[in-house]
């Protein structure tokens, strides 16, 4: 059967092995409570609820993973999603490859989803994932910004930093998860590409410099990053909203 034909199977892979630092000490990121539940509880359904996504794999802290799976056994998940639990690695790209080598050789397309981003709703996954289906090798959601950018040159935290640019702001987007990709494509870049430091923090960037395009799909401002204690109390009020009107 010819790619063409082959017919299209979509996993999601949640990278969820950081420690989340800016939340401060305690639990991992992924595993801190909203609105009562882990949000990588969260995550897991925000993927599982789109019908095109058959298989989640959650990547969790290399020595975390016995303890992730029985998380996720105590939540309720749609049943019609399969859910992989493997361990991660020592970098963002590490556990990205980890989770894309632990997919069954039928799946065609992959999305890559930050665990951090636990209220991403169903039409954003919906339109990434077509988006890949119609032919785009790599696809990403994003938002216009609604502040300009400065480009700087860094200096030492707390010090003032002198401008060297003023990018256009109607050119630039702010980039969310999940990102959509073929997945042929994605496993090259994670084979060809060397990232320094600590890795990828963003797949698309990586199959960028493969010299393939990638697409942008409107993103969602729900689907923000639950970084610092602020983006906690922000979300507990998007969640609490969604249950008082039924939309979650």
């Amino acid at each position: 059967m010819s790619d063409e034909t082959r017919p299209h199977r979509t996993a999601a892979v949640i990278p969820a092995a950081g420690r989340g630092v800016r939340l401060g000490p305690g639990a991992p990121k992924a595993l801190r409570a909203l609105g009562g539940t882990p949000m990588l509880v969260h995550a897991v359904r925000a993927m599982a609820r789109s019908r095109a996504i058959s298989l989640v794999v959650v990547v969790a802290p290399s020595d975390g993973a016995e303890e992730v799976r029985l998380l996720l056994a105590e939540h309720a998940l749609p049943e019609r999603t399969e859910v992989l639990v493997v361990p991660g690695g020592e970098t963002r790209q590490e556990s990205v490859r980890a989770g894309l080598r632990a997919l069954p050789a039928d799946i065609t397309s992959v999305l890559i989803h930050d665990a951090a981003r636990p209220l991403v709703p169903v039409d954003t996954v919906d339109s990434v994932v077509e988006a890949v289906h119609r032919g785009a090798a790599a696809v990403v959601p994003a938002l216009p910004l609604a502040d300009t950018v400065k480009e700087v040159e860094p200096g030492k935290p707390g010090e003032p930093e002198p401008v060297v640019a003023t990018p256009e702001r109607a050119r630039l987007r702010a980039v969310q998860t999940p990102q959509g990709f073929d997945v042929a494509t994605l496993l090259r870049a994670h084979d060809e590409i060397a990232v320094d430091g600590e890795g990828a923090t963003d797949d698309a960037g990586m199959v960028e410099r493969l010299g393939t395009t990638v697409l942008v799909v409107p993103g969602h401002e729900e689907a923000f990053k639950v970084t610092r204690p602020l983006d906690l109390v922000l979300a507990e009020a998007v969640l609490a909203r969604r249950r008082a009107t039924d939309v979650y």
